[in-house]
């Protein structure tokens, strides 16, 4: 499996808000965010539920994970998406690190996406007890 995911009882934006203060607790910092409701709305005219997809980046591990592999910012960043579904719940849903990272023959690596998904994890969990 390449994800793992939760539901939050909070609203969308609530939510949103909620991801990147744990994700900013484990260490990672939101580098990218694209709005994909937004995008479609503006390129295709189409009307979507809220969807945001937050590339989140934990730079000491990062540069670890460089230092260990110089193409591995070609897997990066950890994509986390958060959207609402027709019922109206919220799903957050993370990149499985361990998963994408496997393609990297380096067992430094795959030590580096055990951490990163243990940290993940915790954003899960945080999200999951609101």
């Amino acid at each position: 499996m390449y994800a793992f995911s939760t539901t939050s009882s909070q609203s969308y934006d609530e939510t949103v808000a909620a991801v990147r203060d744990a994700l900013q607790e484990q260490g990672f910092g939101v580098l990218t965010e694209i709005n994909v409701s937004a995008v479609l709305k503006k390129k295709l005219d189409i009307d979507k539920r809220p969807y945001i997809i937050l590339g989140a980046c934990n730079p000491v591990l990062a540069n670890q994970a460089m230092e260990a592999e110089p193409d591995i910012g070609l897997l990066l960043p950890c994509n986390v998406v958060v959207r609402e579904e027709e019922n109206g719940t919220i799903t957050v849903a993370f990149m499985d690190p361990s998963a994408v990272l496997a393609l990297v023959d380096n067992p430094d690596v795959g030590a580096l996406a055990a951490e990163v998904r243990g940290r993940l994890e915790k954003v899960r969990d945080v999200i999951a007890s609101k």
